[in-house]
């Protein structure tokens, strides 16, 4: 498998972030781990390998992001502080690392990004694709938390709001929809450990519908946890049917 590792300056971020590239072609999708997760997760914890017959054959390149959770939905600090720390990392992912990704991948003009995520970070692949439809052609999303509630305590902002899907969505104008014709999967176990993300995945879901929103939505069994070795198994079942519908 053809990888790439990159540590680059970021300025909204003020520091160097690092991601890594597998794949030699293909459509490009960003990845990201769950809360906290790092840029080598979706490698060590065996994602990858999971979509190594995708990779492998040139029908997919995964670009996997780090993540700045520690500081931002996980932190005990001020809000609004940590809220702004959230936003300039979706900057940096959308004016700094998507163009970049752009670049040293070839992908043309005229081709969108897909992205995937598990966890909180199927929340952010789904905020990506939400708020940016003109970059963003697809979104697959593994036991997702939708909302920004309940991960920075009682605060609320226009920030926080900004990265909550599940509540901004009723804001989406009816005339923007039209431009979310990618491939969107939503994906939950209803086993242990989903309680909550299969809550959230069925209300984002219904809210989906409400708005006429195309959406696919996958319940496995309730045999199926909150862990790596079933985001292995989804993946692979699912990341096909995204690739074909896109």
């Amino acid at each position: 498998m053809y990888i790439q590792y990159y540590k680059e300056p970021s300025e909204y971020l003020k520091r160097e972030m690092e991601f890594k590239v597998y794949g030699h072609g293909g459509p490009v999708c960003l990845a990201f781990s769950c809360e906290g997760g790092r840029f080598y997760d979706w490698e060590d914890r065996g994602l990858v390998g999971a979509l190594g017959f995708l990779i492998d054959a040139g029908r997919l390149r995964l670009v996997c992001a780090d993540s700045i959770d520690a500081e931002s939905w996980l932190s005990h600090g001020e809000g609004r502080v940590r809220a702004e720390t959230q936003e300039r990392w979706f900057c940096w992912l959308t004016r700094e690392l998507a163009p970049r990704v752009r670049e040293l991948c070839g992908v043309p003009e005229d081709e969108k990004l897909l992205v995937a995520g598990i966890s909180l970070g199927a929340g952010h692949a789904a905020n990506l694709y939400l708020r940016r439809p003109a970059l963003f052609g697809g979104a697959l999303c593994l036991s997702g938390s939708y909302t920004a509630r309940g991960w920075f305590g009682g605060y609320a902002d226009d920030l926080t709001l900004r990265n909550s899907p599940a509540d901004y969505l009723r804001l989406i104008p009816a005339a923007q929809l039209k431009e979310y014709t990618g491939p969107f999967l939503l994906c939950c176990g209803q086993g242990p450990y989903e309680d909550r993300f299969l809550d959230e995945t069925k209300a984002f879901a219904a809210s989906l519908d409400a708005k006429q929103l195309p959406v696919s939505v996958d319940l496995w069994g309730d045999d199926v946890t909150h862990d790596w070795p079933w985001w292995q198994k989804e993946l692979a079942v699912l990341f096909p049917r995204m690739l074909e519908t896109e």
